[in-house]
């Protein structure tokens, strides 16, 4: 299943990428008339393939089942996820109407993501972010590409999970993965391992699904990547009136980066989060850089490191 990416693509393409070590490879760049870009551990490799409209023609068939239009409402937003959990980002003419992208015709170029699962990449947090049996409100900061999805996904598992080292009983854990990005759910079913106690909302706006949960599935956690609307965070707000605890996560540089945005500085100031990870992007998935608690009694944000 983690390989079936692999099958979506033309023979001759699929040689030679088989000539790196699959388990490195993060994206498969491929564009009309262009060289294909392969991402691995986080640096390009160009190969000498270069791209045919019949190339792009075989992939855009194969991810899609031979049926484009049974997959529409997944173009029109720029992405398909297959089997195995891998989004394939698309590119070319989009056609509009009145309510924004109706679909993309005349495909382009793709992003082939590549979904790995790190087992056991957040156990350094869970120190900080689990007490007493509490999941303690956590906000992740990350710039792109640094692991903070990856994080929530591994997260999500030790939570629903248990822990015993940490004496953490297995909690009623809710995803919100409005761009199935932390499950790789295809046709509804996460690809995965987000835990034995977690329930999936795939496809489906933050603000909207943080409220579903909370009304419907009566999640101890909730956790949700990349918020930052000022609607995102009124969602967060009731969830945190309604006894959920929630780990989200949010593009930024730092925690004085985030503080200054007018969206999150309400977030901040009520003392809702109570930790706050800063993750980089030197060395392995998951590099914290810094982590901030929130001292209760004097009200502040202390580093902890």
């Amino acid at each position: 299943m983690d390989e079936f990416f692999l099958e979506i693509l033309p023979n001759d393409l699929k040689r030679k990428i088989l000539s790196f070590k699959k388990e490195h490879i993060q994206e498969i760049r491929v564009r009309i008339n262009k060289p294909v870009i392969i991402i691995k551990e986080g640096a390009e490799h160009i190969l000498d393939k270069v791209i045919s409209t019949d190339d792009i023609k075989f992939i855009v068939q194969r991810i899609s089942n031979y049926s484009l239009y049974a997959y529409e409402e997944d173009i029109k937003k720029g992405f398909i996820t297959i089997k195995g959990g891998h989004r394939i980002g698309i590119a070319g003419e989009c056609v509009m109407d009145k309510d924004g992208v109706k679909t993309i015709k005349n495909i382009s170029s793709l992003n082939i993501r590549v979904t790995r699962e790190f087992i056991g990449s957040s156990i350094p947090l869970l120190n900080y972010i689990v007490d007493n049996d509490k999941v303690k409100n956590t906000l992740i900061i990350s710039p792109p590409k640094c692991g903070k999805t990856t994080i929530l996904r591994d997260l999500s598992r030790l939570i629903s999970n248990g822990n015993s080292k940490f004496k953490l009983n297995g909690k009623k854990v809710v995803v919100v993965d409005e761009r199935s990005e932390i499950c790789g759910s295809y046709l509804g079913v996460p690809q995965m391992d987000v835990g034995i106690r977690t329930d999936v909302l795939d496809n489906c706006q933050k603000t909207d699904g943080m409220i579903m949960a909370i009304r419907s599935l009566s999640p101890e956690v909730l956790i949700c990547d990349e918020i930052g609307s000022f609607d995102d965070v009124e969602a967060l707000k009731v969830a945190f009136n309604s006894g959920v605890n929630v780990i989200v996560s949010i593009h930024g540089e730092s925690f004085d980066d985030i503080s200054k945005r007018s969206n999150m500085r309400n977030l901040i100031e009520e003392k809702i989060i109570e930790i706050i990870v800063v993750l980089g992007n030197l060395g392995k998935v998951g590099n914290v850089m810094n982590i901030y608690s929130l001292d209760k009694s004097e009200g502040v944000y202390k580093c902890l490191r």
